[in-house]
């Protein structure tokens, strides 16, 4: 009987090896697939502030005017009116990147009537219009590979 329940037992174990090993497998190739995104915004009107890269990956989650629905948010210096960021290890998919010159660092969008006192950019414009508003779909881009994209910002 002992010759029989170790026999059992080895089945179990193959079962559980095979099952670990289709696990780090699997593990090891879906870490493989992740990208970095490298950003940059140029031209700021001065290098007062920090600029916020905001970054989404869902839609309907542009607009964002508190920038409360974004993937991942990163405040950077600004050096001689540029700053540069990359976000690392982006799963492929669909992003929209949205950037504020926050001039005054109080981490909003600060408006004169409707339209922004800072600068802001979106993925894919060049300009911001009542005719051409942003969305997720309209700033959105695909990510496969590692990418540097350079966002105009806008003042008004």
């Amino acid at each position: 009987t002992k010759m029989v329940v170790f026999g059992k037992h080895k089945k179990q174990m193959k079962k559980l090896i095979s099952v670990l090993f289709l696990l780090l497998f699997f593990n090891y190739s879906y870490s493989q697939e992740s990208y970095s995104l490298a950003l940059k915004v140029t031209d700021l009107r001065n290098s007062t502030g920090v600029v916020v890269f905001a970054l989404y990956n869902k839609d309907d989650s542009i607009p964002d005017e508190k920038l409360k629905k974004c993937y991942k948010k990163e405040f950077v210096a600004i050096t001689r009116n540029s700053a540069t960021v990359t976000f690392e290890n982006l799963p492929k998919g669909n992003y929209a990147v949205f950037v504020l010159h926050d001039e005054n660092k109080n981490n909003k969008i600060d408006k004169k009537f409707i339209l922004p006192t800072e600068g802001v950019g979106f993925s894919n414009f060049q300009i911001i219009n009542l005719s051409n508003r942003p969305s997720f779909s309209k700033a959105s881009f695909f990510i496969n590979k590692n990418l540097i994209k350079n966002i105009k910002i806008i003042y008004k």
